[in-house]
C-alpha cells in the first residue's frame, strides 16, 4: 500500500472550506515529485524544479460531487482520466460525478500545463491522495456522528456505512468534514486493488463535442463583443514599416485598424515566448465577415529586419539567441545543412576510441537523413477572448501553459498579478502549438485599446503562415563494420534549424564500446518551437532506419537486432548517461513481435517494417504492414506496442496512441513546409498537404506492456517511431530506402 505524506511548504496546501448552505470543497495543490535530468528539461518543456498541480473536488449535500480537471484539455483525454485517479480513492461512482475544467487559477492551481507527456506521471500520487484525503475526513465524519471506530466503516459509490445499518451520503457528511483537520500519511490503495483506474472508460464530455456544445473559444459570446484580426509581415525576416488603412476604415461595421507591438523591448523572453512578428496591424469591427474584409483594403509597407541578439529565460537558465536577418528559403537551408555536416561540430558524447575503429573498418555504412519545417496545422484555428478593465483582465483562452503565460501578460499589458481571471477552453489540438501564447497578449492589447471585449480570430492561413513550426534537420549516421561482419562503431552527426534534434544519450549509445555524437545548430528568423516529441520525432525516424539497413546490411533479422543490441546495453552497458531501461525496450520489441506474428524477410509478409524509440519516459514500438496500389502506397495494418508504465483509462491510451499513428503517417509521407524568400509557400491545407480518411491505416491493433511502474508518458510516445517504422515497411515493398522527408516525394 503506499502512503501519501500531506507534508506542506510555502508553496504547497490542502485547504478544506464549507459551501454555502452546506457541503465540503477540498482543495489539494502541491509540488510534483519530478527530477527531470537537463536533456528531459528541455524536451518537457518545463522548469528543471518541477511542476505544480492540482486537483478540487466539491460534495454539495444533495451529494453532488464535483471533480474538477486542472489540466487544459486539448484531445489527450486528461478531464476523463486525471478525474479517474481522484474518483479511485474517493469511493465514487465515476458515472455518477461531474467532472469540470479547472479555470486558470493561480491560489488554488499551479503551473497548470499539458505537454511533455507528463500529465498522468505527475498527478499519480497527488490527486489519488487528495481523494483518498477526501474519503478518510467523510469516514471520520461518520465514525464522530454515529460514535463507533473508523475502522469500522466502509466507503463505496458515494457512501459511508456501519455493519449496523447506518448509512450516509457523502453530502449528508460533507459539512461536518469540511470542519475536520486534514489527516496526513493517508494510506492509498494497491493497484491490486483498483476497482476504476485500468478500466477503460469513455470520455466525459464526448456527448457535448458530439452534441456541438460551445466548449472552444471560437464559440465564446459575449454582449458588445466585437471581432478583431491582425495582419503580419508576408513573409519571416520583414517588420512593419507603415500602414495606410483610409479605405479599410470606410468598410461597414469597420471600429478601427491601429498598429502595435505585441511585447515590450524591455521584455525578456520565457521559452514559450515569440516575437517573430512583434509588430502587426489589428483590424476590429463587428463581425468576422466585416474585418475580414476590410483586412484586405489595409495597404502596408515592410522593411527588412536586422541581425539582433537576444536574452531567453528558458527552464530555469538563460541563453542568447541569434535572430539574423534576411529572407530565408528552403533551398538556401539545404545548402547550408549540407555544409555544416562538412565542418567540426559540437562534441555531444563519446565512448571509446571510434577514429580507429573507423580507420580498421572492412566497411563503412554511411546514411544521412533529412526532414522538412512541419506545421502544426490543429484542427481549430487559434482564437482567443478578452476584456480587459480597470477592475481586471478576463481571458477564454486555448492555452497549454496558462501559468507560464502570467508574466508576459503582466509585463506586456500592465497588468497586476490579482487582476488576471483566465477560463480554460477546451482546444481543438495542439500538438504544442498551443504552447506558445503571444495570441493572448495581442487580445489583451486590442482589448485596452478598443476599451470593449474583443475576440481574436486567426484564419487557417494566419496559423500557417504564422509560425510555430517543426525545425528542419540533417542527420548522418555511419556504422564500422569489420572482416567478421561485427558493427565495431557508431557515429552520428546533426543538427537543425535552428535547432538540432540528437538525443546522444538514447539508444543505440550504451550498446556499441566505440560511439561518437556531434551537432551543430544553424540561426534562422524563422519562428519554431515544440512539434509532438520535439526533436525526438525526427531523430527516431533516422536512427531507427538506419539500424534497420544495418542489421541487413551484416544479415540480421532487423526486429531480432535491436533486441540483441539491447540486451548488451543490460548486460554490459558502455557509459553512465543512459537515459533508457533496456529491459522496458525489450519488452515493447517481444510484444510487438509476439503480436505482429513477426515473420522473417523471406515470408509473404514480407511488405513491414519494425521500429521502437523511447521517449518522455517510456517506449514504444510498431511494425507497419503497406502495399502499393496503383502506384501509392496503402497501409494495411499497424500493430503498436507501447509501455507507460500503469495505464490509467485503456481507452482513453488506445485513442491516443491510434491517432499519433495516423499522425505520424501522415506526416512521414506528406508533411512538408517549404520557404521562398522567407515566405511559407503553402498557405493553406489546399497546397500543404495532410493525410486524408482514406489514407488512415486500415487496421490499428494497440497492446500495452502490463505494469506496475507509476504511469509515464503516453501523449508523444507513440508519435517517433512511426516514421521509421513506415520508412522500412516501403523499402520491403519497393526497394527503395527512403532517406529525404517526406517520403511520397521520393517514391
Amino acid at each position: 500500500m503506499e502512503n501519501s505524506n500531506n507534508t506542506y511548504d510555502r508553496r504547497s496546501f490542502l485547504k478544506i472550506s464549507s459551501l454555502s448552505g452546506g457541503g465540503l470543497m477540498i482543495g489539494f495543490s502541491w509540488l510534483a515529485n519530478l527530477m527531470p535530468n537537463e536533456a528531459m528539461a528541455a524536451e518537457v518543456a518545463a522548469a528543471p524544479e518541477g511542476v505544480l498541480l492540482t486537483g478540487f473536488i466539491k460534495i454539495t449535500p444533495d451529494n453532488k460531487i464535483t471533480l474538477f480537471s486542472p489540466n487544459p484539455e486539448f484531445g489527450t483525454n486528461v478531464m476523463t482520466s486525471l478525474p479517474m485517479l481522484i474518483a479511485e480513492e474517493l469511493e465514487v461512482d465515476f458515472n455518477a460525478v461531474v467532472v469540470e475544467q479547472g479555470d486558470y487559477d493561480t491560489p488554488r492551481f499551479k503551473n497548470q500545463f499539458t505537454g511533455g507527456s507528463n500529465a498522468m506521471n505527475q498527478a499519480w500520487i497527488p490527486l489519488r491522495t487528495a481523494g483518498a484525503t477526501a474519503r478518510q475526513m467523510l469516514l471520520q465524519a461518520a465514525a464522530n456522528q454515529w460514535n463507533v471506530p473508523v475502522t469500522e466503516l466502509k466507503a463505496s459509490k458515494g457512501s459511508i456505512s456501519h455493519a449496523s445499518g447506518k448509512s450516509a451520503s457523502y453530502g449528508a457528511l460533507a459539512s461536518e468534514a469540511a470542519k475536520l483537520t486534514a489527516p496526513s500519511n493517508v494510506p492509498l490503495k494497491k493497484m491490486a486493488d483498483f476497482t476504476l483506474i485500468g478500466t477503460p472508460q469513455k470520455n466525459k464530455v464526448g456527448k457535448d463535442i458530439v452534441a456541438g456544445h460551445s466548449l472552444f473559444t471560437m464559440d465564446y459570446k459575449h454582449p458588445g463583443m466585437l471581432i478583431a484580426m491582425v495582419i503580419h509581415p508576408p513573409a519571416f525576416g520583414l517588420e512593419l514599416k507603415s500602414f495606410n488603412a483610409t479605405e479599410a476604415l470606410k468598410m461597414p461595421g469597420i471600429k478601427d485598424v491601429f498598429s502595435f507591438e505585441v511585447y515590450k523591448d524591455s521584455y525578456e523572453r520565457a521559452g514559450f515566448d515569440t516575437r517573430a512578428f512583434n509588430k502587426l496591424i489589428a483590424v476590429v469591427g463587428n463581425s468576422t465577415w466585416e474585418v475580414m474584409n476590410a483586412r484586405k483594403k489595409v495597404v502596408a509597407e515592410w522593411s527588412p529586419i536586422q541581425t539582433k541578439k537576444e536574452m531567453v529565460a528558458a527552464w530555469g537558465r538563460k541563453k542568447e539567441e541569434t535572430i539574423p536577418g534576411g529572407l530565408e528559403s528552403t533551398d538556401q537551408h539545404l545548402k547550408q545543412m549540407q555544409e555544416m555536416q562538412q565542418k567540426p561540430a559540437r562534441l555531444l558524447r563519446k565512448d571509446g576510441n571510434p577514429e580507429e575503429a573507423f580507420a580498421k573498418a572492412k566497411k563503412v555504412l554511411e546514411r544521412t537523413y533529412t526532414a522538412p519545417f512541419l506545421a502544426h496545422n490543429p484542427m481549430e484555428p487559434i482564437s482567443c477572448f478578452a476584456h480587459i478593465t480597470a477592475e481586471k483582465a478576463f481571458f477564454v483562452a486555448p492555452i497549454q501553459i496558462p501559468e507560464f503565460m502570467k508574466q508576459n501578460l503582466i509585463a506586456n499589458l500592465d497588468l497586476k498579478d490579482g487582476q488576471i481571471e483566465m477560463k480554460l477552453a477546451r482546444m481543438g489540438g495542439g500538438f504544442g502549438r498551443r504552447a506558445y501564447g503571444h495570441y493572448i497578449v495581442e487580445a489583451g492589447h486590442i482589448s485596452k485599446k478598443m476599451n470593449a471585449p474583443v475576440k481574436l480570430i486567426y484564419t487557417r492561413e494566419d496559423d500557417l503562415t504564422n509560425g510555430i513550426y517543426r525545425p528542419s534537420y540533417m542527420i548522418t549516421y555511419r556504422a564500422a563494420i569489420d572482416e567478421n561482419n561485427n558493427v565495431t562503431a557508431i557515429a552520428v552527426k546533426g543538427g537543425g534549424i535552428p535547432e538540432g534534434a540528437i538525443h546522444e544519450n538514447r539508444f543505440p549509445a550504451g550498446a556499441f564500446d566505440n560511439y561518437i555524437a556531434e551537432g551543430w545548430e544553424i540561426p534562422s528568423n524563422i519562428t519554431i518551437g515544440a512539434f509532438r516529441a520535439p526533436g525526438s520525432n525526427f531523430n527516431a525516424s533516422a536512427e531507427q532506419s538506419f539500424l534497420d539497413e544495418l542489421a541487413e546490411t551484416i544479415g540480421k533479422d532487423p526486429l531480432d537486432y535491436r533486441i540483441e543490441l539491447l540486451k548488451r546495453a543490460k548486460a554490459n552497458p558502455v557509459g553512465k548517461r543512459n537515459e533508457y531501461n533496456a529491459d522496458r525496450y525489450i519488452g515493447v520489441l517481444e510484444l510487438v513481435k509476439e503480436k505482429s506474428n513477426w515473420i522473417a524477410k523471406n515470408s509473404k509478409n514480407s511488405k513491414r517494417g519494425v521500429a521502437a524509440y523511447f521517449c518522455h519516459n517510456s517506449y514504444a514500438a510498431h511494425v507497419v504492414d503497406v502495399s502499393i496500389k496503383d502506384g501509392q502506397p496503402v497501409v494495411e495494418n499497424v500493430v503498436s506496442a507501447l509501455d507507460c508504465g500503469f495505464v490509467v483509462n485503456p481507452e482513453g491510451a488506445k485513442n491516443m496512441v491510434e491517432g499519433a499513428v495516423v499522425d505520424g503517417i501522415g506526416n512521414a509521407l506528406y508533411g512538408n513546409l517549404k520557404f521562398d524568400k522567407g515566405a511559407t509557400v503553402q498557405k493553406n491545407l489546399n497546397n500543404y498537404r495532410i493525410i486524408r480518411h482514406r489514407e488512415a491505416p486500415k487496421k490499428i491493433e494497440v497492446h500495452f506492456v502490463k505494469s506496475e511502474v507509476s504511469p509515464t508518458g503516453l501523449g508523444e510516445p507513440p508519435f517517433p517511431p512511426v516514421f521509421a517504422a513506415l520508412a522500412n515497411a516501403l523499402y520491403k515493398a519497393t526497394g527503395k530506402r527512403l532517406y529525404n522527408q517526406p517520403f511520397i516525394n521520393e517514391l
